[in-house]
């Protein structure tokens, strides 16, 4: 069983819980960021209720369409019950959410440069949970090795007792520096929507590194379904990267290390 913090007559899921910590620390983050950059507040709302909506949607049912063959893919009603609740799929889905809420309003401006800052303190949040209740990765005979209850979910490394790598630690660490540097960033890149095209660069690859030492089950030519899932958008993100750099859009931490240099 999933474990819980009982607080007198209220019992919460350890893994509820820091998603619900994440949720709110990502809220804070994002007000603040919205109030400094003046952004309209009825509109701020808006895009935050389409993440969340989206959101909701895209990991319940991110387990749809996992297999190739048709058949051996769960119902829709069964993803949005039973579903994987893959961060991925969750991501995908807030991004479209935010998207459609400001087409209904008619709302154009980009928003994305709100949600970075949040997204990585959330997803840094977040984390604690999916390493205190999941199987941490794959088996290592490096030093920092953990080892986890042999309770553990889908974790066969767990009931053998051996170490292996705290990969949700690693992406812990990953998006604390990804808020440090987007922080720092947010009035240096002035570009509308840079600052989140770096944020999802930065996670896309970082994200399809760190699954090689995740306990998901690899499908093809040893990579996971993650790894399948993000190639497309790797090779997005990469083009996106070099049409902003070639316009001039991160000349300001560009210059910045060529003076350093």
């Amino acid at each position: 069983m999933e474990p819980v913090v009982v607080v007198g007559w209220w019992t919460v899921p350890v893994h509820g819980l820091f998603v619900g910590l994440g949720v709110a620390a990502a809220a804070v983050v994002f007000v603040a960021e919205a109030r400094r950059r003046g952004a309209p507040a009825e509109q701020s709302l808006v895009a935050v209720a389409g993440a969340l909506v989206g959101g909701a949607i895209g990991m319940r049912l991110s387990g749809w369409a996992e297999h190739l063959d048709p058949a051996l893919n769960p119902s829709l009603l069964e993803a949005w019950m039973f579903g994987s609740r893959s961060v991925l799929g969750g991501l995908t889905g807030a991004y479209a959410g935010v998207l459609v809420a400001k087409r209904l309003i008619g709302y154009r401006e980009r928003t994305g440069d709100l949600f970075a800052p949040a997204v990585a303190i959330g997803m840094a949040v977040g984390r604690i949970g999916c390493h205190l209740t999941e199987a941490p990765g794959r088996p290592t005979g490096l030093p920092w090795g953990v080892h986890a209850p042999a309770a553990t979910p889908g974790c066969p490394g767990c009931l053998a007792g051996q170490a292996m790598h705290p990969s949700f630690l690693y992406e812990i660490a990953f998006h604390l520096a990804a808020f440090g540097a987007l922080w720092w960033l947010r009035s240096r890149i002035t570009r509308p929507g840079e600052l989140f095209t770096l944020y999802v660069a930065a996670y896309a690859v970082f994200r399809f590194l760190v699954e090689f030492t995740r306990a998901n089950e690899t499908v093809w030519l040893d990579l996971t379904r993650p790894q399948w899932f993000l190639l497309p958008g790797l090779l997005l993100v990469a083009a996106r990267l070099g049409y902003g750099y070639r316009r001039g859009f991160y000349d300001p931490i560009v210059r910045r290390q060529e003076i350093r240099a």
